[in-house]
Order: structure tokens, then C-alpha cells, then sequence
């Protein structure tokens, strides 16, 4: 009797596990567009985080734009949002895809950065930096010239006057 109690009630603890905690929203939202949405939305925060004053010209609530993007309403995704976090497994699998793409994109821009830099160092070693000394002995030097250049140019005129 007691096996057959135990069993009942392991039974019936499963298939309570199984019910829905929340209900299926009427307009789902497939879970590869809900992952879209939700990276969309971490990169607008993380913006707005880095530099709030990059998002005030446009005067836009980014979550708004994001939302006329995929054709969806907050509350519908907020609905939708509440149902795939109710299956803790399904969210964390979402979760994991949305690190994944950025650390990707995070690589990628890294390696831009990198990019630039390393052309930025073959430019200032290409152009030797000029301290303030060098500079202004080039300009008198180009001063110097310049008057000797004249004076050589009056005294022929001089002497052709003479003539």
C-alpha cells in the first residue's frame, strides 16, 4: 500500500511540474524574433548606459523604435517576455544566444579598434612629430631665404638701374 501510495503521489508532484505556471499569450511572439528584440534592446540600454547624451538629439524612446521595428507592443511583449521567462531552461537558452551575439559583435568591433590604432601608429611614425625648436628654426631658415632671396633680387635690380 505504501508503494502504491508513494507512486501516486511522485505521480501526481510530475505532472503538477508539467502544467503551465503562465498561459500562452494569444499573440506569441516566435522565440527567434524574441531574441532579436531582446539583443535590440540590450544594445539600445547599454548605449544609453555608456553615453546617455548620445540618445537625447533624437528625442526617441529607443524601446518604442524597437518595438515598430519587429511590429510588436510593449504589452505584448511584456506578455510574451513573462511567458518565456516562466520555463527557466527556454530563458536561459535565449539568454546564452543574445551573450553569444554580442560577445561576437564585441569581437568584431575589438578588432576594428585594433585596426585603426595600428594605422594610427604607422602615421605618426611615418611623420616624425616636429618639437616647437625645429619648427621655428624651419621658419627663420624659410625667413632667411626668403630676404637673401630678396636682397639678391634688389641689388640685381640696383645694377641693371645703374646700367
Amino acid at each position: 500500500m505504501r508503494k502504491v501510495m508513494s507512486i501516486l503521489v511522485l505521480f501526481i508532484v510530475l505532472s503538477s511540474c508539467k502544467e503551465e505556471v503562465v498561459k500562452k499569450p494569444e499573440r506569441l511572439i516566435e522565440k527567434g524574433v524574441m531574441v532579436d528584440i531582446m539583443y535590440d534592446l540590450s544594445l539600445l540600454e547599454a548605449i544609453k548606459y555608456q553615453n546617455p547624451i548620445s540618445m537625447e538629439p533624437y528625442k526617441v524612446n529607443p524601446a518604442e523604435f524597437i518595438y515598430k521595428k519587429y511590429k510588436v507592443d510593449s504589452a505584448q511583449f511584456a506578455q510574451n517576455n513573462v511567458y518565456y521567462a516562466s520555463n527557466y531552461v527556454e530563458y536561459k537558452a535565449m539568454s546564452d544566444q543574445i551573450i553569444k551575439r554580442i560577445d561576437k559583435e564585441k569581437a568584431v568591433a575589438d578588432s576594428l579598434v585594433m585596426l585603426e590604432k595600428k594605422k594610427q601608429e604607422k602615421v605618426k611614425k611615418a611623420k616624425p612629430a616636429k618639437d616647437s625648436l625645429t619648427v621655428k628654426d624651419s621658419v627663420i631658415g624659410k625667413r632667411k631665404k626668403f630676404l637673401k632671396h630678396n636682397l639678391v633680387k634688389e641689388s640685381s635690380m640696383k645694377k641693371e638701374a645703374l646700367q
